[in-house]
C-alpha cells in the first residue's frame, strides 16, 4: 500500500522537524522510532522521548485509507539526505516493512507497531492559555537560556522558570552562579503561575521557532505544557520542584553603574581567556578611575592583560570573575553596550543589564582568584 508520494525536500522538512528528540540510545526500542499517522492526504509525524513530545502534520497522503507506522527516525532521515535533491519520494508498506523509493533507488526498513508507540495523553482542560508572537517567545528563551545548569543533582536548575503573571511573562534561569532574568508584556493572563520548562524543551524551541510574527499558542496544565505554531505541536513535561526565589538574587540597591562596549568588553575578556585553564577559568577585573583592566594567568606563570576606557568615578575594586559567565551573556545579549552594576566589596555579585531593555538583569557571582 502506497502512503506518501512528494518531493524529498517536502518529506525532509517535517521529519527534520521531530527527529530532534529522538534519542539514539533508548531502553525502549520504539523510541527511537517516529510514528507516521496517515488518514487520508494528511500525515502526522510523532517522535517522543517520554518527556517531550513532538507533533507536525503535512497533506501529502496518497489514497483515502487511514494507516499508523513507527521506523527508525535515524535511517530514514538518513536515506532520504543521501537522496537526489530533486528526487521525488514514494513512501509504501508491505509485508511490515516501508518501502522508499525514488528514481531507481529502493529501500525497505523494518517497522514496529504503532499500537506500542507510547504517546502523551494531554488533559481535556488547560488551565491556562495565551499566545505570544514566535520571535518574542524565542527572543525570551535566548536571552536566558546559557545560564541554565547542565546535569545538576538540583533537577529543578536543569530548565528554565516560566513565571506568568497578569500582563506580563517572565523567563529565568540560573546554574548556582549566575542568573538570566527576562520578560515581555502579554495580554490574557490571570493570577500569576510558576512552571519549570525541561532544558531539553527549550533547546527544542529555541531550535524550532522562527524570527517571526506568527503566534505560538502556549497551554499549561498540572505537568504539562504545549506549544502550538505553524503545523507543530509540542507536549512537554515539566519539572517538579521549587525553583530558588529569583527576586532575592537580582540587586536593587547598586549605585555604582557604568557602561562599555560589548564588543569590545567582549573581545579583551576573549583574549584574556586564552591564558586561563579549563580548571580555573578566573579573570580579573580591576576598576580604578575612568580605566577597566582584565587580567589573567596560569599555573605557567603567563600572564594577559587587556585595558577599557570607561566612564567610572567610584572606589577602586578588584574582583575576580569565571571568564566563560561573563562571555556568554556577551555573546547573547545583541546591544552595542552593556550596563555594569558594582558595589564596593569582592564578595557581591555584578549585576549586567541593557539600556534599552529594563527586563533583561544577569547577575553574576564573584570568585576567588
Amino acid at each position: 500500500m502506497q502512503l506518501v508520494q512528494t518531493t524529498r525536500d517536502a518529506l525532509l522538512k517535517p521529519l527534520s522537524t521531530v527527529a530532534g528528540i529522538v534519542e539514539r540510545r533508548n531502553t525502549l526500542p520504539i523510541l527511537a522510532n517516529i510514528l507516521l499517522r496517515k488518514e487520508g492526504n494528511k500525515v502526522a509525524f510523532i517522535a517522543t522521548d517520554l518527556e517531550v513530545q513532538i507533533t507536525t502534520h503535512a497533506e501529502f497522503g496518497v489514497g483515502a485509507e487511514n494507516e499508523s507506522i513507527t521506523v527508525a527516525a535515524r535511517k530514514l532521515l538518513d536515506i532520504l539526505r543521501a537522496l537526489p535533491e530533486a528526487g521525488e519520494v514514494k513512501l509504501g508498506l508491505a509485508s511490515a516493512k516501508l518501502s522508499v523509493q525514488s528514481g531507481k533507488s529502493r529501500f525497505a526498513l523494518q517497522t514496529l507497531g504503532a499500537a506500542e508507540f507510547p504517546t502523551v495523553s494531554q488533559p481535556e482542560k488547560w488551565d491556562l492559555s495565551f499566545s505570544l508572537p514566535q520571535k518574542t517567545l524565542k527572543h525570551l528563551f535566548n536571552m536566558v537560556h546559557f545560564a541554565m545548569a547542565q546535569q545538576d543533582i538540583r533537577y529543578y536548575l536543569n530548565g528554565l522558570l516560566f513565571v506568568f503573571e497578569p500582563g506580563r511573562v517572565r523567563a529565568v534561569a540560573t546554574d548556582g552562579h549566575r542568573l538570566a532574568h527576562s520578560g515581555t508584556e502579554v495580554e490574557g493572563i490571570e493570577g500569576r503561575q510558576e512552571v519549570i520548562v525541561p532544558r531539553k524543551t527549550v533547546l527544542e524551541m529555541q531550535r524550532l521557532l522562527g524570527d517571526t510574527d506568527e503566534p505560538v499558542a502556549i497551554d499549561v496544565a498540572p505537568g504539562q505544557i504545549r506549544f502550538r505554531f505553524g503545523e507543530v505541536e509540542l507536549v512537554s513535561k515539566l519539572v517538579e520542584g521549587k525553583f530558588p526565589d529569583f527576586t532575592r538574587v537580582i540587586p536593587t540597591n547598586y549605585t555604582r553603574h557604568f557602561s562599555v562596549s560589548r564588543e569590545a568588553l567582549q573581545g579583551s575578556l576573549q583574549r584574556a581567556a586564552i591564558l586561563t585553564t579549563d580548571k580555573l577559568k578566573g579573570v580579573r577585573l580591576q576598576l580604578g578611575e575612568n580605566l577597566l583592566r582584565i587580567s589573567s594567568s596560569n599555573a605557567e606563570q603567563e600572564e594577559a592583560q587587556e585595558e577599557l576606557d570607561i566612564d567610572y568615578a567610584h572606589e577602586a575594586l578588584d574582583v575576580g570573575f569565571n571568564v566563560s559567565y561573563l562571555l556568554d551573556v556577551l555573546a547573547n545579549v545583541k546591544t552595542e553596550t552593556v550596563t555594569w552594576s558594582v558595589q564596593p566589596d569582592v564578595n557581591a555579585s555584578a549585576l549586567i543589564t541593557l539600556p534599552d531593555d529594563d527586563q533583561f538583569k544577569y547577575v553574576v557571582m564573584p570568585m576567588r582568584i
